[in-house]
């Protein structure tokens, strides 16, 4: 099974950033596909395919890394586009607590998963992928696309803090979702401290 750690904000969280995006593509026609909602998620770690029998090995081990890391603080914060195709709005508030957090879900799943996760540099979440950009010619002046002007319109946004207080292992179900996107299930759920 396809296993991941991760943060799901709260609904008044994605109920804010959904108004933001409503507003930001107001009259626009965008070459992106957007993520279902239900799915909106900050990955923790990722652990690729791991046994079904190892799943309860990775849920008590990630229970440890939760009793390790006391609650804190996040918010959504600013966006960008990963490699031209991913759009997503990042994270800012206590990040270090973040980083701990990922840290250790990543060492938790070295012995369970062959799959050797990427440190994570930057918290986000994504909303959407780009399915049709032009190609830009490069030339003394750029001119925007508009998934461009999209960034640059939520790069100054900022959503309401909340308290992270739950680590949840999920399953990922790739292609079975709404819109021939990922399906995803909470396979356990652990509090933090």
């Amino acid at each position: 099974m396809r296993l991941f750690a991760s943060l799901r904000p709260p609904v008044p969280v994605l109920d804010h950033l959904r108004h933001a995006l409503v507003l930001a593509t107001a009259g626009a026609e965008l070459p992106v596909r957007w993520t279902a909602e239900e799915n909106w998620h900050l990955t923790v770690a990722f652990y690729g395919e791991v046994p079904d029998g190892a799943a309860d090995e990775l849920a008590d081990a990630l229970a440890e890394v939760a009793a390790g890391v006391p609650p804190f603080s996040l918010r959504l914060r600013g966006a960008g586009v990963f490699a031209g195709r991913t759009v997503w709005v990042g994270a800012a508030g206590d990040l270090d607590a973040m980083a701990t957090l990922a840290a250790r879900a990543r060492a938790a799943g070295e012995s369970i998963s062959a799959f050797r996760d990427r440190e994570r540099l930057r918290p986000h979440l994504t909303v959407g992928r780009v399915v049709a950009e032009p190609r830009r010619r490069v030339w003394r002046r750029v001119t925007p696309t508009a998934v461009d002007r999209l960034v640059h319109a939520l790069a100054l946004y900022e959503g309401p803090t909340w308290t992270v207080d739950t680590l949840l292992l999920e399953q990922s179900w790739p292609g079975a979702g709404r819109g021939g996107g990922p399906l995803y299930d909470t396979r356990a759920s652990h509090p933090l401290g």
